[in-house]
């Protein structure tokens, strides 16, 4: 049974072009109430007649008219209510904060050749990093969210390390995580005021993806482990991997990345509104 008072959380839109050349969007909602997904169709002339900032990732709506298929788990939307807008991201305070803690984890480095390549990247980016995101809309997608996944990862690196048997070189583990995703600060653009994130074509023009960008990085100051790591932190080629996890005979490492990355995309922090609600608890 529908719900015409239901609130629904925006969790993904994108706009694609139809065959016939109009606009079209595709928006997943999740029911505040019992989590379960809404998938919706929006044509162009819904498009041109709502506001854009109502389709910012953790926006709380209602659906005000809509056709829905027999399960109600698919509908065309004609129109929607903004009821709350999501927090854009981190304040300012917060995404110095979180960045000067990466730099004094990287100052406590043993190896100072490598402490010296990854502070230099940081602060070189530093402004960048500060308010990148991590994702468009999978995880971490809002201002300060790279930061906030990037520490994750070396906060699960930490924990998993003792296990490895030292089958990797801990600080080169730890920049792995720091690095996997450095190349997201051009990948994405974000509008601070909004908090849309859109992809900078700028950059699609001269590189596939950040991973290779952060492979490329790695290789030409000879850290081949870390690079190695960072090309199949995304596990599958179809996924955007430079190395499939699933060939033959990979050394152990190769695969480390990957799962790190993935339990913080999955059990982190992945919507700000949940970082916000855990910062005040």
């Amino acid at each position: 049974m529908l719900d015409l008072n239901a609130k629904y959380e925006v969790v993904n839109f994108i706009v694609g072009d139809t065959k016939a050349g109009t606009k079209m969007g595709k928006l997943q909602l999740k029911n505040v109430s019992d989590s379960s997904l809404l998938n919706c169709i929006l044509w162009e002339e819904t498009l041109n007649r709502l506001e854009g900032k109502i389709f910012k990732t953790g926006n709380i709506v209602k659906i005000l008219t809509a056709s829905y298929n027999e399960k109600y788990n698919n509908c065309l939307v004609n129109n929607l209510e903004l009821v709350e807008e999501a927090i854009c991201g981190l304040e300012i305070s917060q995404c110095e904060q979180k960045y000067q803690e990466l730099v004094s984890f990287v100052k406590s480095f043993n190896n100072e050749k490598l402490k010296t390549f990854v502070l230099n990247v940081l602060e070189e980016n530093e402004d960048a990093l500060k308010v990148a995101p991590a994702a468009k809309a999978m995880h971490h997608n809002y201002i300060g969210g790279l930061l906030v996944h990037t520490l994750e990862c070396v906060d699960f690196a930490k924990i998993i390390y003792p296990k490895l048997n030292s089958k990797v070189d801990k600080e080169e583990l730890f920049s792995a995580c720091i690095l996997h995703d450095i190349g997201k600060i051009f990948e994405y653009k974000i509008d601070l005021e909004t908090g849309f994130i859109e992809y900078n074509e700028d950059f699609r023009k001269d590189w596939i993806s950040h991973s290779q960008y952060g492979y490329t990085l790695c290789m030409k100051e000879g850290y081949k482990n870390i690079a190695k790591m960072i090309a199949a932190h995304h596990g599958r080629a179809e996924w955007g991997a430079m190395i499939d996890l699933s060939e033959k005979d990979l050394e152990p490492f190769y695969y480390i990345v990957h799962h790190i990355d993935d339990l913080s995309a999955k059990f982190g922090k992945i919507n700000v509104r949940e970082l916000k609600s855990g910062e005040e608890n």
